[in-house]
């Protein structure tokens, strides 16, 4: 019923703990510390959870809304990684080990992607494009170096130890993550 609908409206999105962590900027997202061997941007984490594990953590729960409300610049971060988690595990999908899906998903990382202000970036009405050249390098770097280790830890979860994918994390490939799709 429609009352029910309203209640399931109303529940708020699980917003990042490092909105109001002190960091450098670019096109309006927070360059976090992660706990990564990837090369890039970020500064090294010191083992505590990070933006990665924080966005993996909450995906199962935000996959589910159609809007969300930008609290501070940790929530940019937070919603890139949870749109591109998303359109990773259909990328999992055809893959029969974690070794095959880590290699593709390292491959899928490093593959040219639209950054803010670009004709093709997905969440354009939630990231201002960069101010110079720069900047935008910059953040491709940055969100490079996070989807790589993204696509490391979401493999580890996707594969039970069997080797057989999670049905867990299977059954999320078909949502839609504000209404939005990546390639």
């Amino acid at each position: 019923d429609s009352h029910s609908i309203r209640e399931r409206d109303a529940m708020p999105v699980y917003h990042s703990k490092f909105n109001d962590t002190a960091a450098d900027q670019v096109c309006g997202c927070s360059i976090l510390p992660v706990n990564t061997s990837v090369r890039g941007p970020a500064p090294p984490g010191d083992g505590s959870q990070d933006i990665v594990e924080e966005a993996l953590y909450f995906f199962r729960a935000n996959v589910f809304f159609r809007s969300f409300e930008i609290k501070g610049t940790a929530d940019r971060v937070l919603i890139y990684l949870t749109l591109y988690i998303n359109s990773r595990l259909k990328k999992l999908e055809g893959c029969e080990t974690k070794d095959a899906g880590v290699r593709k998903l390292y491959n899928v990382a490093r593959e040219g992607f639209a950054a803010p202000g670009e004709p093709n970036f997905p969440l354009g009405g939630f990231f201002p494009e960069g101010v110079s050249r720069a900047e935008t390098d910059r953040w491709r770097s940055y969100m490079t170096q996070l989807r790589e280790e993204t696509g490391i830890r979401l493999a580890e979860r996707y594969f039970l130890s069997t080797g057989l994918p999670n049905k867990m994390w299977v059954c999320f490939s078909k949502r839609k993550f504000l209404n939005k799709v990546m390639n």
